[in-house]
């Protein structure tokens, strides 16, 4: 069986967040969406579930972080090509997300940028030419 990953991220507004990560390509999968949580899917391995905070409060006693105050993780991406980061950083922008939080990354075979979502959540976006990469690597 496939492995799936489900990246579970608290909202401070659910509408919001679902618009916001819609904009940026994830699509909705109704049968995971309530008033409570959303299901945005990237690919058929990918999701991330939105949860409003008091749904997020049922699955840990720890308290929630405020994603923009601190950082427990960076989430990130694969994309087809340098414009396709391009793309998805730049629609993320204009959903109300900020614009490349971290550095830009440009080696030349590889190539990111970021994203920070309303909430805070900070997504990194990477193409690779996996070919260039190991030839590079193979050289030292």
């Amino acid at each position: 069986m496939t492995k799936l990953i489900f990246v579970n991220l608290p909202v401070a507004d659910l509408a919001r967040a679902r618009a916001f990560y819609e904009a940026v390509g994830a699509t909705n999968n109704p049968q995971f969406t309530d008033d409570t949580a959303a299901c945005m899917v990237f690919s058929e391995t990918i999701h991330a579930m939105l949860l409003t905070h008091a749904k997020f409060r049922e699955f840990t006693s720890k308290p929630i972080a405020d994603a923009r105050a601190s950082c427990q993780v960076l989430l990130c991406l694969s994309a087809d090509s340098r414009e396709e980061v391009d793309s998805i950083v730049t629609r993320a922008g204009a959903a109300g997300g900020a614009v490349d939080p971290g550095l830009k990354i440009d080696h030349g075979c590889m190539y990111g940028r970021s994203f920070e979502d309303p909430d805070g959540h900070i997504w990194e976006v990477m193409w690779m030419d996996m070919e260039a990469a190991k030839a590079a690597m193979a050289k030292g």
